[in-house]
Order: structure tokens, then C-alpha cells, then sequence
């Protein structure tokens, strides 16, 4: 086990898709001694890509934990997946890094993902590295890959290093920071740092001899506060820059904090299933100390559970560790239940999340006559404790069972997994898009819950439609004599539940609620009368003010062969798409637009078959934005609607 005090720092590995993160990762364990012979993406022996799906299709699809020692410091580092479908691991595991390495190719530099991934990074004010990969392939360009950062993500990123050789004759990179480097490269960097700070900038224009240690010194600082961004080169295939990398993230990257003698603070990140041990817990650790046998409070769900065992687990391998510490990642067993997000302690030492995945497409699942409903249903609902966006949903009056996903190739791994791990064969609908709906204007639901006694609930709510992206904003402006906290509290609590299905069956999303009357009854009001009553309230609203859908928009770049180039913007324009004017580069066009997804759902595979294969799309979810008056989606109602008020109340009553 780990002495206390003991330096480290928690690293995550991000990038767009095929960059070269995975292969970066395994170069990184290589070089560090963590493991004594490189394995391959694409031979599938990485060390980080453990499941067989991984393995098969060369991608990863879960965040995967490796753990090895450099120079003295302990590196936790999450290599993470750059796949689209897979955005709610990258979400997951960027909340619990405290630096981040991007990889950029330079070849094809700057991408969708990149730039979501950078916003994300810089929202959540994370220090990071940045490392141009692929300095030998044919038509790397490493100058204009970094006029491309430098232009999409930030002007504050500075290469330290200087290339040496370009495409197949790249040898490596020298240190701009050595003595005898080379004078213009290291001249350049000094200025960008004096001009970027007064203080020295008087120092640069001194004339004085230049103390490059104390320069350096000044970078660091710069970078852990997350205002500069160091840019490094390299090779990861070849193993060239790796070692180089890893002496860049000791010496820009702050250490992980946290005290091991305060209150446990912690949050589970990522949940696997172990065929022995059940269910696995990758904890980030914040505050205090967690060993064997401990009792843990799960903050999320009010229960306590008892740790069984603490492991350190890397692809197959595993190491019992007896303790995790604050600042720490490790495997925690024994938590029965536990679910991704869970908070274990208290939670104020967690930081906030940055939402990056939503799920645009549901589908429902099917299955042969003679499996066991029940099998099927639980496999689905563990794996949405796992991944919570899949929202699993079992509408028993229907007999159906819907998911949410983000892609075709997430269902391709679900497809995988169901057999593998639960060995149950199961079959996926055409994915449908996801709607929501607003309201259209300005109005007041009201319901007084008098009849059949006893009961007596009294709701009066105005709705207004709120700016594009904001969600649910809920207030009360009734006075606690007129209705009392504990209903108040109720009410506030069912609003969501009552706006998860509007007039057409979507979540009504976009707006504000205010409840401005409400009255309970000292003898008759039964403690559930306000859940009773608020969906009946809200629902009364919403055919008041009346709803407008709202449908999931693509940010996407697509580069295409310049003879495709215009049938390419006609099929944009039919499918209600907007887009820039498109750019030429050689002979390829590179067309920047916004489409919806409903039109679009087979659009690249049409696209890569028209073009043989040399064309890109790459997309990325910008938004819901307002439907055409002609565009229309309901959604089958599940359970009885609170607008049929009597049937609504003998349902919940379990009368029917």
C-alpha cells in the first residue's frame, strides 16, 4: 500500500476518435515499467481495451483506470473513449480528473469532438497538456495543426518543444527549455509568454541574462491555473515524445489534494461487474480514507454499505490495496446498488459535472417468446445503473421495454454485452428520435382536488416559456401559512415527474413554473393530495398555454471530394439543414452546418456510399431548436392522463 503523502496526480486521456489515445496509453505503461510488452489496438492486446467487443472493433468503449509511478509521483490515468456513442464515459471520467491530456492529430487536427471536449475541459477549469500525435504520417502539418487550435480551442497553447524532421523523417522533438535549443523556436516562446503577462514582459525587455528556470517555473503556474497549455510532439505508435510526456505532466500538472484524516467525500464514476465479486465501483476520492470492512454512507441513496475489498484493477490485472486515501483511485467492492454518480460521505468536496452527452434516439427492445421477461428487464436495468443515460423504461400495460442511446454502435455493444454477460439474445427496433415540447406562451393551470373525499388540495401554477436550453426553473411565491412547507416541498417534488410527458407524450422542457396559490385543508388534506393534484395542475396548464415540439439539432463537418461538394449542400438544404460557405482545401470541400437529427438519421452511410468511401461526417448534438409548423411526433401516452381528471384520480387511488 501507498504511504501517506504520497504525490499524485489523476491524468485523463482525451480525444477525438482515431487520434490515438489508446496506443498513447499503452506506449505510457510501456515506457513506465507498468507493463513489460506493448500490446496493439488493432491486434487487440491493449491493456486498456479488456472487453471483447474492444478488442474485436479496435475502439474503446468504456473508461479504463491505469495506474504506474514516474519519477517518484503516482499517475492515475483514465483513458477514455473517443467514440460519439460513448460520450457519457468521457463525461463521467472528466469529472473526476484534475488534468487532461488531449491528443490532436496532425493530420487531421482540430475535429467536432476535440472542440466539445475542450469547452468541457475549459468549463470545468481543468489544467491541460496538449499532444500533437502522428508527426509521421504523410501529410502531417504540424504549423497549421496548431494555427487550427490556436484559432478553435484557445490562443493560449505554446509549444515547449521544437519538431525535428517532418512526415516519415520526423526523428522527435527537442526540449525548448535546454540551454542550446534552438534560438527562434525558444526565443518564440519566451515572447509568448512576456506578452501574455506585464510583469514579464519588463523582465524579457531588461535585456537581462534569461534564467530559464524561473521562465519554466512560470509556466508551470500558468498551466496548473489553467491559463496556458503546454503543446508537446509525438509518435505514440512508435513510441516516440511518450517519455517526454510523462516528464510534461510532472512538471505542469498540480498534484491531487484532499486530506486523509477529514469526513469521506467521494464519488463513484464508473460501475463494472466482476463474474466473482459482483459489482465493481471505480471511486474518486476527495476527502478522508476508505478501508476494508468500513461501513460507507451512499449520500445519493441514504444507505450505508460495508466495503468488502479495495483494488487497484487494470484491463485482467488486479492488486488488493486494504485502503484508498484522498486524491485517490481505486476499485471498492461490497456496495450493493451503488449506481454511477452515487456520492459516498458528504458531498461537499465534489466537484460539479459538465454535461456533455445527451441521448437523442430511443428504441425498443425485443426478445424471443420463450425468454424470461424478467431476465431481460433486469439485465437492462443494471446496465442503466452502469450507464444512467440508457434510462431503461418497463411500461407494464404496454409489455414493452424502451432505452435511450446515442448511436447506432452503442447498440452494436449492447447487443454484445446482453449475450456475453447475461447470455440472453435480444433484438433492437429502428431507433426513433428523441422530441420535447414548450410551451407556446404565457398562462396558469389550476386544479382544486376537493372530490371524493377525504382530500382537499388546492394548485394554482403560471407557466412561461423560458430561454432555449434552461431546463425547468420552478419557484413558489405562497406564503407558508397558506399552505405549509411540507406540501410546498411535495409539490416542488412532483413538478419534474408531472412535465416528464406533455401534450404529445415528449419531456416539456424550456420554461418556468411558479406556483402562486395553494391552500391545504387542516382536516381533510391526506399527505399525498399534492402529488395527486400537481400533475392534474400542470397538465391543466399545458392545454392551457398549448406546446410547441422542439427536435434534437447536429452541429456536423463534413468533407467531401470537391466533385460531391454540391449535391452534397442540395441534400443539406432538403434536409432542412443550414450550413457556411463551404471551404476548399486542395481538392477536398469542407462544409460546416447544422442539420436535424430526424432527417439525417441514414444520411452518412448514404453519403460514404455515394462518395466510395472518401468522404468524413462527423456530428455532434448543438441543441433543441423549434419544429416547423408542418413537422409533427406524438408519442403513445404511457398511464392515464391527468387531463381525464376523474379516471387520472380513481388510477392513483387504484380504483381501476
Amino acid at each position: 500500500m501507498l504511504q501517506q503523502g504520497t504525490e499524485r496526480i489523476n491524468v485523463g486521456i482525451f480525444a477525438h476518435v482515431d487520434a490515438g489515445k489508446t496506443t498513447t496509453t499503452e506506449h505510457i505503461l510501456y515506457e513506465s515499467g507498468r507493463i513489460r510488452a506493448l500490446g496493439s489496438v488493432d491486434s487487440g492486446t491493449a491493456l486498456t481495451d479488456s472487453m471483447d467487443i474492444e478488442r474485436q472493433r479496435g475502439i474503446s468503449v468504456r473508461a479504463a483506470l491505469a495506474s504506474f509511478a514516474w519519477k517518484g509521483v503516482q499517475i492515475n490515468l483514465v483513458d477514455t473513449p473517443g467514440h460519439v456513442d460513448f460520450l457519457s464515459e468521457v463525461e463521467r471520467s472528466l469529472r473526476v480528473m484534475d488534468c487532461a491530456v488531449l491528443i490532436l492529430s496532425a493530420v487531421e487536427g482540430v475535429q467536432a469532438q476535440t472542440e466539445m471536449i475542450w469547452n468541457a475541459l475549459r468549463k470545468l477549469g481543468i489544467p491541460t497538456l496538449i499532444l500533437m500525435n502522428k508527426m509521421d504520417r504523410v501529410g502531417a502539418n504540424p504549423d497549421a495543426v496548431l494555427a487550427q487550435a490556436r484559432n478553435y480551442l484557445s490562443a493560449d497553447i505554446i509549444p515547449v518543444q521544437c519538431p525535428m524532421g517532418e512526415e516519415q523523417n520526423y526523428t522527435g522533438a527537442a526540449d525548448l527549455w535546454e540551454a542550446g535549443a534552438e534560438a527562434a523556436a525558444q526565443t518564440e516562446l519566451l515572447e509568448a509568454l512576456a506578452e501574455r503577462d506585464e510583469k514579464w514582459l519588463e523582465t524579457y525587455m531588461s535585456g537581462r541574462t534569461v534564467d530559464l528556470v524561473a521562465w519554466k517555473n512560470h509556466m508551470k503556474a500558468e498551466t496548473a491555473a489553467g491559463r496556458m497549455f503546454p503543446l508537446v510532439y509525438g509518435v505514440a505508435a512508435k513510441g516516440l515524445g511518450i517519455t517526454a510526456l510523462l516528464d510534461a505532466v510532472i512538471d505542469y500538472f498540480p498534484r491531487a489534494g484532499g486530506n486523509a484524516e477529514s469526513p469521506v467525500s467521494g464519488i463513484v464514476y464508473n460501475i463494472q461487474r466482476d463474474k466473482n465479486m459482483g459489482r465493481m465501483a471505480f471511486v474518486r476520492l476527495y476527502e478522508g480514507t476508505i478501508r476494508n470492512r468500513d461501513t460507507l454512507l451512499n449520500y445519493s441513496q441514504d444507505v450505508q454499505g460495508k466495503v468488502t475489498q479495495i483494488r487497484k484493477v487494470e484491463g485482467g490485472r488486479v492488486e488488493d490495496v486494504g485502503a484508498l486515501e484522498a486524491g485517490d483511485i481505486a476499485v471498492v467492492y461490497g456496495l450493493s446498488g451503488v449506481r454511477v454518480g452515487d456520492v459516498l460521505g458528504h458531498p461537499e468536496a465534489i466537484p460539479q459535472e459538465a454535461k456533455l452527452a445527451v441521448p437523442l434516439l430511443t428504441v425498443r427492445v425485443h426478445w424471443e417468446a420463450d425468454t424470461d421477461d424478467h431476465k431481460v428487464i433486469g439485465a437492462l436495468q443494471e446496465l442503466a445503473d452502469e450507464d444512467p443515460l440508457l434510462d431503461t423504461q418497463w411500461l407494464q400495460d404496454e409489455r414493452e421495454l424502451h432505452i435511450k442511446v446515442m448511436g447506432p454502435i452503442q447498440l452494436e455493444i449492447l447487443d454484445s454485452v446482453m449475450v456475453e454477460r447475461y447470455g440472453l439474445k435480444v433484438t433492437f427496433g429502428q431507433p426513433s428520435v428523441i422530441y420535447k415540447e414548450t410551451p407556446s406562451r404565457t398562462g396558469e393551470g389550476f386544479i382544486a382536488y376537493l372530490m371524493p373525499k377525504p382530500c382537499w388540495a388546492i394548485l394554482r401554477f403560471h407557466i412561461e416559456p423560458g430561454p432555449p436550453g434552461s431546463g425547468l426553473v420552478y419557484d413558489s411565491v405562497v406564503r407558508s401559512s397558506d399552505l405549509l412547507p411540507q406540501y410546498q416541498n411535495e409539490t416542488a417534488r412532483r413538478v419534474p415527474e408531472a412535465l416528464q410527458q406533455g401534450l404529445y407524450g415528449w419531456e416539456v422542457t424550456d420554461l418556468k413554473i411558479t406556483l402562486v396559490e395553494g391552500q391545504h385543508h387542516v382536516w381533510h388534506t391526506h399527505p399525498l393530495d399534492f402529488a395527486v393534484a400537481t400533475p392534474m395542475a400542470i397538465m391543466n396548464g399545458l392545454a392551457n398555454v398549448g406546446t410547441t415540439l422542439l427536435e434534437p439539432i447536429l452541429q456536423v463537418h463534413i468533407v467531401v471530394p470537391e466533385e460531391n461538394g454540391g449535391r452534397v449542400m442540395n441534400e443539406l438544404v432538403q434536409m432542412r439543414g443550414t450550413f457556411e460557405p463551404p471551404v476548399l482545401l486542395g481538392d477536398r470541400m469542407v462544409i460546416e452546418g447544422r442539420l436535424p437529427l430526424a432527417t439525417s438519421l441514414e444520411y452518412p452511410v448514404s453519403l460514404s456510399s455515394y462518395t466510395k468511401g472518401r468522404s468524413t461526417f462527423t456530428s455532434f448534438f448543438a441543441g433543441y431548436e423549434k419544429c416547423p409548423p408542418d413537422v409533427t411526433a406524438e408519442r403513445t401516452r404511457r398511464g392515464v392522463n391527468p387531463l381525464d381528471q376523474a379516471k387520472y384520480i380513481l388510477s392513483v387511488r387504484k380504483a381501476l
